[in-house]
């Protein structure tokens, strides 16, 4: 994803998440901290271009949590999560936050990398359908085309949803298009179906004109799997386990207090990475946000504690990629994930 202005008209949200005015460019590639006497810079680098669930970040910015933690903490874009992840596979990036599943994939071809927190704890991945396609289950997309985008999350499980619902995956054509096309291209008739989040994708279709859609979501097909980790590579854990447990620290503190105070959550959002907003996109990305705050917590995590890493869901996921994809692995769930750096409490 190319860095470009941050002069825009509004703010709008794509699919779990393209931060972008409608006609015009993607916003901020990168956004630098304020914390001007931090110890250490750490680069953390998102799943999409920024939507409201990121507000968590600018908003422990802004609020110091980073800080307080000696961290200054500069936050770039990303162009879905297995390409984040590969970049801090790559040293390029500190941590991501991205697609648990996604980063289970590319681990398990031998990526230098493990969770060392999780957010969204749950997934929100789901087919999306255009209500008066006459699709209303997995098996009615046999023959027709649906929209995604390479490197995106929600590819991972697709297959693993539609086999449990019976459906023929080879019979589904899945076609790519550019994240910034993928609503508009589906608004357009060009497919009757896409594949994206149910925490910002409705939204996003209503807030361009779209009728609600009819919502295919994996999890009601027996897709059981941890949402959205921080993402860090294991020489950063092994060698400064500080930092880790530093800024796993400070991410938590600010996703407490976006659960306290949303709508300030949000702002940081916007001050970081837009000029102006109206009200109707502010809504929209409140949305978004709202889904991620109703999802820290698995049903499996019986302690709520915050930030865990929950066995049970890492093992589901695990088991369900060895049996519908073609992932081969020796690693067990519990080398994917580490719980060393999540605090009982915050």
């Amino acid at each position: 994803m190319t860095n470009t202005t941050r002069k825009t008209t509004g703010l709008k949200l794509t699919r779990r998440g393209a931060l972008a005015a409608a006609g015009a460019t993607a916003l901020a590639g990168v956004l630098p901290g304020r914390a001007a006497f931090a110890a250490d810079k750490v680069i953390l680098r998102t799943n999409w271009l920024f939507y409201g669930s990121h507000s968590i970040f600018f908003l422990g910015i802004d609020k110091g949590y980073y800080d307080q933690n000696s961290l200054d903490v500069v936050v770039k874009q990303g162009n879905g999560s297995g390409n984040t992840v590969r970049l801090v596979a790559n040293k390029d990036t500190t941590f991501a936050y991205a697609s648990g599943v996604t980063m289970m994939k590319v681990a398990a071809q031998g990526a230098p990398i493990v969770a060392v927190a999780t957010i969204d704890a749950t997934g929100t991945d789901a087919v999306l359908v255009n209500p008066d396609s006459g699709i209303k289950s997995f098996k009615d997309l046999e023959g027709k085309k649906v929209l995604t985008t390479a490197g995106a999350g929600v590819n991972t499980m697709f297959p693993v949803a539609a086999a449990n619902a019976g459906a023929d995956v080879s019979k589904i054509e899945l076609t790519n298009v550019a994240e910034s096309a993928l609503v508009s291209s589906y608004l357009q008739g060009l497919a009757p179906a896409y594949l994206g989040g149910i925490d910002n994708g409705p939204a996003e279709i209503e807030a361009n004109g779209g009728k609600p859609p009819f919502i295919l979501n994996y999890a009601d097909f027996g897709v059981y799997q941890p949402g959205y980790a921080i993402v860090a590579h294991r020489d950063m854990v092994k060698d400064n386990p500080d930092l880790v447990k530093r800024f796993v620290k400070g991410t938590l503190m600010a996703t407490k207090e976006a659960l306290a105070n949303p709508d300030e959550a949000i702002q940081s959002l916007i001050n970081w990475v837009a000029s102006t907003s109206d009200d109707k996109e502010k809504k929209q990305a409140r949305e978004v946000l709202d889904v991620t705050l109703s999802i820290l917590y698995s049903p499996n995590n019986k302690d709520k504690r915050l930030g865990l890493n929950v066995a049970a869901d890492w093992s589901a996921a695990l088991d369900m990629l060895q049996k519908y994809t073609d992932l081969k692995t020796d690693m067990k769930a519990a080398d994917f994930y580490t719980n060393d750096f999540v605090p009982e409490s915050v």
